[in-house]
């Protein structure tokens, strides 16, 4: 049996009690994010799962119950911010429809952009397909169904103890290679395996709870959350190369890690300061393990410390409705608004293809074919990521389809959805950031990609 010094000097923490408080909710947690479930179209992960037939059972009314959603969080923000702004709320609702007047416009915005789609009104480019119409129809029902069980079921992963052993025992592996305390290896993982939304939510849930400085947040939100694994085959399905699921997966893993790596280190994450979300500076010791305890019971000790002095269950219910109720009102107007005029953009100004131009060397001395068709599809990505796999489908070559689709997944940054949610969250990157990070990304990614697909095809 392992004992601790703090164990041993509180023996209580080691009840029975406490000791299923933190084993049963925290196996659960990791199930539902963390444990890949294979499917007909891959792997996915159980909260996908649920999320998924959330979102069927629900078709044949989501698209009334997203307009009436973005309408409503529209409206409350509007009354409560412009017309009712001394007017008494609780924290919780005051935090919720009071943001800052231009976050409350854009609710505004994105709630108009809902009701011109729906109702098919106003210019074809706002309700396009491939516009305002594919955000409506096959991103934000995802979104609705992820944010909910994500919402729900985030606190079985943060609140019972299990970011506390982790923290302990992964720092001298997470903080070397990417700069990142032990804690945030559970959210790197639920990022990466699971669904990017889920990772940009509980990373702005735990810089908002002051267990990650700004440096961190920014870090794990741009680097970690890509999409699905199961999406990726639609990536593939496109460019017509399910054949090289394999090959394609460890392409992305270690373009991914090396740009995490490298990312960490250079500006403009590298600058951001390791100050907590109430501005106060990180304490320098706060990794240190005392002399007298092992890494794993140190690590067990403060996971009991955590449930024991946890909320009621009751509480955790409750945050778990908050958290859903945030995402759902507080993020989707707003991936409406910004993912909308990002693929108007795309869709009809030349303005990515101009952009790719100076790509095209680059693509040429990495010996890419066709660069000068790939080039057209190098910078899209940032509207959305889907984007270059289907202006790519046409290319002739099966190497640069291949290229092009594996950049457009490890770009990460794009705004019909992982850019919006994270301009939406409080982690502390802006607009101007993402495209810089977007660019390094690009520049880092694609070399590596490139030499891969030499290598395995």
């Amino acid at each position: 049996m392992i004992k601790g010094a703090m164990l041993q000097q509180q023996p209580e923490l080691g009840s029975i009690r406490n000791t299923l408080w933190f084993l049963l909710p925290s196996l659960c947690g990791i199930f539902l994010f963390m444990m890949p479930y294979p499917t007909e179209g891959g792997f996915t992960i159980p909260v996908a799962i649920l999320a998924s037939q959330f979102k069927t059972l629900l078709a044949p009314v989501m698209a009334e119950l997203l307009l009436g959603l973005v309408c409503l969080s529209a409206l409350a923000t509007a009354v409560f911010r412009w017309l009712m702004p001394t007017t008494a709320l609780p924290t919780f609702w005051n935090d919720l429809l009071r943001p800052t007047h231009f976050w409350s416009a854009v609710r505004v915005v994105g709630a108009a952009l809902v009701a011109l789609v729906y109702f098919q009104v106003g210019a074809e480019a706002i309700y396009s397909s491939n516009t305002g119409g594919l955000l409506f129809n096959d991103l934000m029902p995802s979104l609705l169904a992820v944010f909910v069980f994500a919402g729900l079921f985030l606190p079985l992963l943060l609140n019972f103890g299990l970011l506390e052993l982790m923290s302990t025992l992964l720092t001298p592996i997470m903080r070397p290679v990417f700069r990142l305390p032990g804690r945030s290896a559970i959210d790197c993982g639920a990022s990466w395996l699971g669904d990017g939304s889920v990772g940009i939510l509980m990373t702005s849930r735990q810089y908002d709870q002051g267990f990650y400085t700004q440096r961190e947040a920014a870090i794990i939100g741009t680097s970690f959350s890509l999409v699905s694994i199961s999406f990726t085959l639609v990536v593939l399905a496109q460019v017509k190369l399910e054949h090289l699921i394999f090959p394609f997966y460890a392409t992305i893993c270690v373009a991914g890690i090396v740009a995490a790596i490298v990312m960490a280190r250079i500006p403009p994450l590298s600058r951001k300061p390791d100050n907590l979300v109430d501005g106060s500076k990180a304490p320098a010791n706060r990794d240190d393990i005392p002399s007298d305890e092992s890494s794993l019971s140190y690590g067990i000790a403060h996971a009991l410390q955590k449930v024991n002095d946890m909320d009621s269950p009751a509480q955790q219910i409750k945050q778990g409705l908050h958290n859903a109720l945030e995402m759902v009102l507080g993020l989707l107007p707003v991936v409406m608004a910004l993912g909308t005029a990002a693929l108007i953009v795309a869709e009809y100004t030349p303005l990515f293809n101009w952009l790719g131009k100076p790509f095209i060397p680059m693509l040429e001395l990495l010996n890419v074919p066709q660069a000068v068709e790939a080039s057209r599809t190098i910078l899209v990505g940032f509207a959305d990521m889907f984007l270059p796999a289907i202006l790519a489908a046409d290319i002739d070559s099966e190497k640069t389809r291949f290229i092009i689709a594996a950049l457009s997944v490890t770009q990460l940054i794009y705004m019909s959805e992982v850019g919006a949610l994270l301009l939406g969250s409080r982690i502390p990157v802006n607009f101007i950031e993402m495209v810089i990070i977007f660019l390094l990304r690009t520049l880092i990614t694609l070399p590596v990609i490139a030499l891969m697909a030499h290598w395995l095809l």
